[in-house]
């Protein structure tokens, strides 16, 4: 599953720079697919959806860090934990209920944004 910040955040910033896929942006920031990825140009996700990878994306919150679920692999393939929990000072990254997948589906989640 994906993971999520909690409104508990405190906008301290110490998970961004941890996460190998940028799926992790500050609130109210766009986001993109290419950005960390070696995504380029139109491309086809693994849902079917077709997107732009350079196209910017709605913030997915104003207040707080967020994480796009689309680009979390949890860490997979880069990592034994996702490194968001392991750095974050107030445990408000934590698994997403709403977005619950297997580790091949991760894994390869991690195999498609990094080629």
């Amino acid at each position: 599953m994906a993971i999520i910040i909690t409104d508990e955040c405190i906008n301290c910033g110490a998970c961004e720079p941890e996460c190998p896929n940028t799926a992790i942006y500050e609130g109210a920031d766009d986001w993109r697919y290419k950005d960390g990825t070696s995504l380029k140009g139109k491309v086809i996700l693994p849902d079917g959806t077709e997107v732009d990878a350079e196209d910017a994306q709605t913030p997915i919150s104003d207040e707080v860090y967020y994480i796009v679920p689309g680009k979390c692999t949890e860490c997979k393939g880069f990592h034994d934990e996702p490194q968001c929990a392991a750095v974050c000072p107030v445990d408000c990254c934590v698994p997403d209920d709403n977005h619950v997948e297997d580790e091949e589906t991760l894994l390869n989640r991690q195999a498609f944004l990094h080629g």
